[in-house]
């Protein structure tokens, strides 16, 4: 029997079969059907939460640490089994899968911390006699649209902070992840969060998302996707004067120089060009080569991907997953097909795969002879799919890497701590990595970059709180 999973609305799990999900590493294999929220069953889930909002803003700290912590405990538990069917129903590996749900339960594990460690300040005034507070509070009915290559560790990341502070949620996953998505809400709300405090509306981004963003009832949205739907979600926000906050796309840079360990360079690239499938906004989509290497370089990155195990992704040999699914894989073709017009050379990889089960497989593929303004060196392309652009030193290097509409992460392969401390100094990302991969975050720090790939204050840590709170200043006069 193929299960079903329902909405949640004011605490009660309603709604009617409205979507399939499907094993993308085997089309034949269905992960479930899920509830598909409309319009009214949205604005009703931001009602709960308004309705909510009074009491669960000022509940005590033991309150909300309990929830959060029993929910970290839970999946924690839970691990193997959610990151099994994580990896099931998102196509990253089995070992990915797991390792992002034990990240999960160390996000929900540090905010159950922060909610025991909210503070102010007690400032003299400058008039005699007068007392000065400055304290957070609760933003209100924060909105959660979560992207699908991530399915648990960000709604973690947003959830979290979002209850850890006292706002209440209205919940937008991806449709293809819901799974992951239910599972987190199904533990919060077993683990005692009080009806209405947090809802879970799965549905079609057009009509669920759409209703959110229409709601003047909204008071935040943070927002995890592409650039063009973040625009969309920026606009609606000025217009009801909400506070919004956008994580969106990445073209990352990986510096290699001719000083780089070579090991350490291809580890680094292999690592972040092409695990999770590529399809993580931090990828190293771009690889900026020093002349001197750049030859040993490529030779040996093809070398180690010829080697990768690319399949299914709960096969515990499998390195590299499917693509997500058809539509996506489609658009990395596109991209790869693409390279080859602009006269960049396919030095490996790029073809689709078969494997015992039907699915989305792709060789990851490697570019060499791209230049920086080639469509496949400025778009991203989300997928296994890294360029090799080659230049003569560090100066290009760096100006090459700060070359584009984005600016979530870069990194740097040398052993010259002058380049290094240059480079953390001078490159135009929110994040920087040097001697490894651009993707791969702790969760206690912040996450977040600039230019086109980011808006608002930084996610994850303690500076969530910039987001999921509003300052407010009182003033006493003792008389």
């Amino acid at each position: 029997m193929t299960l079903f999973r329902k909405n949640l609305i004011d605490g009660e799990w309603v709604g009617e079969p409205g979507s399939r999900n499907i094993n993308p590493s085997n089309t034949g294999d269905v992960v479930g059907e899920y509830a598909s929220a409309g319009a009214e069953q949205a604005r009703q889930a931001i009602a709960a939460a308004k309705a909510a909002f009074a009491a669960w803003s000022r509940s005590g700290p033991l309150a909300r640490h309990a929830v959060l912590r029993k929910a970290s405990d839970e999946i924690t538990a839970r691990k193997d089994e959610i990151g099994r069917s994580l990896a099931r129903e998102e196509g990253k590996t089995l070992a990915e899968g797991i390792g992002e749900t034990v990240r999960a339960a160390q996000i929900f594990d540090f905010f159950a911390g922060e909610a025991l460690r909210l503070s102010g300040e007690l400032v003299p005034s400058v008039r005699p006699g007068v007392g000065v507070e400055v304290t957070r509070e609760a933003v209100g009915v924060v909105g959660i649209v979560t992207p699908w290559n991530f399915p648990i560790a960000i709604p973690a990341w947003k959830i979290a902070p979002a209850l850890a502070h006292g706002n209440t949620i209205v919940f937008k996953p991806a449709e293809l992840v819901p799974e992951s998505a239910w599972t987190i809400v199904d533990i919060l709300h077993r683990a005692g969060l009080p009806k209405g405090v947090l809802n879970l509306v799965m549905g079609k981004g057009s009509v669920v998302g759409q209703a959110m963003l229409d709601s003047p009832d909204l008071n935040a949205i943070t927002f995890t996707g592409s650039v063009g739907t973040g625009k969309r979600v920026a606009a609606a926000s000025v217009e009801h004067m909400r506070k919004f906050q956008l994580e969106m796309g990445g073209k990352n840079p990986l510096v290699v120089l001719d000083d780089a360990d070579l090991a350490v360079a291809v580890d680094c690239a292999l690592n972040g060009a092409f695990f999770s499938t590529g399809q993580r906004c931090t990828a190293s989509s771009r690889l900026v080569v020093t002349d001197a290497i750049h030859d040993r370089f490529v030779e040996a990155l093809k070398d180690r991907m010829g080697k990768l195990v690319v399949g299914d992704a709960l096969d515990a040999k499998t390195q590299i997953g499917p693509v997500v699914d058809d539509s996506q894989l489609k658009q990395d073709e596109d991209y790869i097909a693409l390279g080859r017009k602009e006269g960049a050379d396919l030095a490996f990889g790029g073809e689709r795969l078969d494997r015992e089960t039907p699915g989305f497989y792709l060789q990851p593929a490697l570019f060499t002879g791209a230049s920086n303004t080639m469509r496949i060196s400025r778009e991203e392309i989300f997928g296994p799919v890294a360029s090799v652009i080659r230049v003569k030193d560090y100066d290009e290097a760096l100006a090459v890497a700060n070359d584009t509409p984005f600016g979530l992460t870069s990194g740097i392969c040398t052993s010259s701590l002058k380049h290094a401390t240059h480079f953390k100094r001078n490159s135009e990302a929110g994040m920087v990595m040097v001697n490894l991969p651009t993707a791969g975050v702790d969760f206690h720090v912040p996450f977040g970059g600039r230019k086109g790939s980011s808006f608002g204050p930084r996610e994850q840590g303690r500076y969530a709180a910039e987001f999921y709170t509003t300052v407010k200043t009182a003033y006493t006069f003792a008389g």
